[in-house]
This record gives C-alpha cells, structure tokens and sequence, in this order.
C-alpha cells in the first residue's frame, strides 16, 4: 500500500464515488456550518494529487450544517455526508464515519481547521514505515488554559488506565490503517472512546509534529461537561481499575481499623487507661466501612464485566446519507429529516 500522496491517483470530483478510494477523510461536524466551504476547499487543496473521500458527519447540531454539505456534495462528489437523527458526540460521530469508510487509510480530524489538511500526508506517510496508526502532536495549543491542563491529565491517566505509549499524544487529528478500521467497527458498545479502542488493538503507534492553527469561526464545541463526559467514558470504559481502587481503598481503611483496634488494645494493657468512647465507634466505622467499600468494589468488577459485554444501546442512528454508494450503505438508515438539524 503506498502512502505518499505522489503515487496516489488523481480523483476526479465530477465522477461518481467509486467503492474503494485510496484515502478516507473522517470528520465529525458541530454547528460548523460557516466553515464548512473553506474546509472541503482546504483539503481539495492540500490533496490536489490525492485519490480521496471526505465524509462529513453532521452530528445533529442546532445550525445548517446538513444543508450545507449537500450542497457541497452536490458540487463534488467525493464529498459524502451522513446525518445524525441526534446529537451523539465526537467519537460516535466518527465511528459512524468509520462504518462508511472505503480507503485505505483513514484519517479523522475536526472541523474547525485548527488541525491543518496540509498535514494529512505527513501523518499518512509514517503508516508507510510499518506503524498501525499515526497521531498529530501540536505545538502550542490554540486553545484555553484549562482544557490545556486537562488534556496534560487525561493523557497522563491515558498511560495508567490504557497502557498507552508515554512518547505518543492522542489527539483526534490522526491517521489509521485498515485493518485498524475495521477492528474499531466491530465495537457495538453504545459509548465510544476512540483512542481506548486504537490502543485495545494495536501498539504499532507513532506520531509526528504539526502545527495547532486559530479556530477560524466561532468558539470550540468542546465545552467543560463534554469533556468531562469524554475524560468518564476513558475512565470507565476500557479499564476496571476505578473498581480496583475501591478494593484496595476499602482493605486499606480495614487495615487501619485493625491496626488503631490493636493500638487501644495496647494502650489499655499498658496504660491501663480505657479509650474514650469515640475511640471504639471510629474503630467500627473504619472496619464495617472498610468492608462494606471492598465487598461494593468486588460486586462492582463483575458487574463491569457484565456491563462490557452486554450493553447494547445504538452508538448512532443515521437520519439520512448522500453520495454513499449504495453497495456501502449498510447501516440503518432513519427516514430523511428536514435540512435544517433538530436540536439534541
């Protein structure tokens, strides 16, 4: 398979999409609808020489988002759009992207051209050095000091709970293989932690460096409750160390109240003094506490367990498509809702 975008076919935008392109651009889209035009016309840009498909995934938001990419999927047909009946998150989002995705490669990115197109070849190229998936590691961050700290946090608990690579970044502008796509659609859980996955299945991980671009309309989409929302769904959902820690919290307090029990004891022996009365009620609590935590962290793994591997809620529902090959239009598919999105 050859990666570099010199020895990619040129595709032509008046054609119909064929069923299997060389490189599949993935791209959830939120209240994005001004920025859209330049984003389709950034990546025909960078990709001049590139046989490809973008699929932009309208994840329901409360603009015109839908309309605007028929339109662009009027004017090109290697625009493909997919409509979400309702709002449910960036990875959902993609993973429903991921479903219709026919190249080769496939690399997600956001829709607000802070992840430049121009760095699409660079991350494809290091798949061509036997890598399974390829990261974007921005330089300086575009954005608030917060969601800064956080994602220092998250990709430090990233290395504890996914046993991820302490040299590599997650980010959501990435490059995958093939292979790796369809392992990541074989996942039927109704929440999606993209990177969780990546990792679940492959070590074969890189990254390389690029540039962190302004936001070009509007505020980020990604607001303290998503990504505390997204920060649960790593915590929770690919590890059962949380229920672990509550083993090892409730022996520890048990231990505790074992070791201050022994203390009076010889206090009394020695002293021949009698506790105070709060002593033995701390004593119990710590103990019955102790025990009650690590009996709840013990029921709580297996009930984890269970809950890995049943839960069936839809990731997404699929309001409608256009330009999706009907030899790829597999999903299920709602009846076509008006172009203007309704609201989440």
């Amino acid at each position: 398979m050859t990666l570099t975008t010199s020895a990619l076919k040129v595709a032509d935008p008046a054609t119909t999409p064929s069923r299997a392109s060389t490189l599949s651009i993935v791209i959830p889209v939120y209240r994005s609808a001004p920025i859209l035009p330049k984003l389709t016309a950034t990546i025909s840009e960078a990709l001049e020489d590139t046989e490809y498909e973008l699929i932009l995934v309208n994840d329901c938001g409360p603009d015109d988002s839908w309309r605007v990419i028929r339109e662009l999927a009027a004017k090109d047909k290697r625009v493909r759009g997919i409509n979400l009946r309702r709002n449910v998150g960036q990875h959902n989002a993609i993973i429903a992207g991921l479903n219709f995705a026919s190249g080769d490669i496939i690399v997600t990115m956001d829709d607000d051209l802070q992840h430049s197109p121009h760095d699409i070849p660079a991350l494809c190229r290091s798949l061509a050095d036997g890598y399974d998936v390829c990261y974007a590691r921005f330089g300086q961050r575009q954005h608030a000091r917060w969601k800064s700290f956080g994602s220092r946090f998250n990709d430090k608990l990233a290395s504890i709970l996914l046993g991820k690579p302490k040299d590599i970044y997650l980010s959501p502008f990435r490059a995958m293989s093939r292979p790796v796509r369809d392992e990541i659609v074989k996942y039927a859980g109704p929440t999606v932690y993209l990177d969780g996955l990546i990792l679940s299945i492959t070590r074969a991980v890189t990254e390389v460096r690029v540039t962190h671009n302004e936001r070009l309309s509007g505020d980020g989409n990604y607001n303290l409750r998503r990504s505390i929302s997204l920060f649960l769904r790593m915590f929770t959902g690919f590890s059962i160390a949380p229920l672990r820690v509550a083993s090892l919290a409730g022996a520890a307090l048990s231990g505790l109240g074992f070791l201050f029990a022994i203390y009076l004891i010889l206090q009394r022996f020695v002293s021949n003094a009698l506790p105070e009365g709060w002593a033995s009620i701390l004593v119990t609590s710590l103990i019955l506490g102790g025990v009650q935590l690590l009996a709840l962290g013990i029921i709580g793994e297996y009930v984890g367990r269970i809950y890995m591997h049943v839960s069936g809620s839809s990731q997404f529902v699929i309001a409608g498509t256009v330009n999706i090959p009907s030899a790829m239009d597999r999903m299920p598919i709602a009846p076509e809702s008006p172009d203007r999105s309704p609201r989440s």
